[in-house]
């Protein structure tokens, strides 16, 4: 069977510079995939090409095994492919409910009598969002008075009621406690055990390797490697995206010290080191 969505060889240039090259990954229903790196690494350009924000200029975009060219994100959505920005485009001064339809609301009635149906955009607030396991204290609420991790999973929540099948997740837990992004990293959880596939942008490798099945790194635009969970540890996945070789560099650089408080003394040039 066919992944929902696959990249092969994936390419954007801005002008002369090449910002994403050569990468490839895919996702099928009910995983994860994880795309991980530092910042620079091209995890914001391989979204905005999922998402349609972008054309890419080199490589092969499929859904469903077919080529497309995305013209608009909303040329994505129509497509069943949403992506959960880190803003999460919500009105924090709106109820929960108004949040949850903003830009699709129900409406009742016909002609000069059509109307917001209230009512019915309230129960189905309420229960979309209890199938994700989400318990709402009150619809009306606004949104700005949830937490950080409530406000994602009403995205994720909303996300999956308007049709997803592929989700995009730009670094959901990023801004997030240890608390907090936990309960997002459940959700993630629920919306795979639904069937999605669900893309989770990251760089934090200890939120990525509970919930993924397959791990795409990135550095400076390219991919340095993809791997099953079978295939590679959190320690080996924390190694790869520090770069080892650059990992141990700077241990040694910092072993030099000696004492740590030496660091609260002018840091010396390399012409002044001994």
């Amino acid at each position: 069977m066919s992944p929902l969505l696959e990249v092969r060889g994936i390419g954007k240039r801005f002008g002369s510079v090449v910002a994403l090259a050569e990468v490839s990954t895919q996702v099928s229903a009910g995983t994860v995939t994880c795309v991980l790196g530092d910042n620079g690494a091209g995890k914001s350009t391989l979204i905005k090409i999922l998402s349609g924000a972008h054309r890419h200029d080199g490589g092969e975009y499929l859904i469903d095994g077919d080529p497309v060219r995305l013209s608009s994100p909303r040329a994505a959505l129509d497509l069943g492919i949403a992506t959960v920005y880190q803003d999460l485009a919500m009105v924090p001064l709106m109820p929960v409910w108004r949040n949850f339809f903003l830009g699709s609301e129900p409406t009742k009635g016909r002609g000069p009598l059509r109307r917001l149906d209230v009512a019915h955009a309230k129960e189905v607030t309420r229960r979309e969002l209890l199938d994700m396991g989400i318990r709402l204290r009150d619809p009306e609420q606004p949104v700005g008075t949830l937490s950080g991790g409530e406000r994602q999973s009403v995205a994720i929540a909303r996300a999956v009621h308007f049709g997803a099948r592929v989700l995009i997740l730009d670094e959901p837990t990023s801004a997030l406690g240890v608390k907090q992004a936990g309960v997002v990293l459940r959700y993630i959880v629920r919306a795979r055990q639904r069937g999605l596939g669900v893309i989770f942008i990251t760089h934090n490798p200890h939120h990525a390797y509970p919930v993924g099945d397959r791990f795409l790194v990135l550095k400076r635009g390219r991919s340095i490697g993809e791997y099953g969970k079978a295939d590679i540890t959190v320690e080996e996945l924390t190694r790869l995206m520090a770069g080892g070789a650059e990992l141990e560099q700077l241990g040694h650089e910092l072993a030099g010290y000696g004492d740590v408080t030496a660091l609260d003394g002018p840091v010396k040039s390399e012409d002044e080191q001994p």
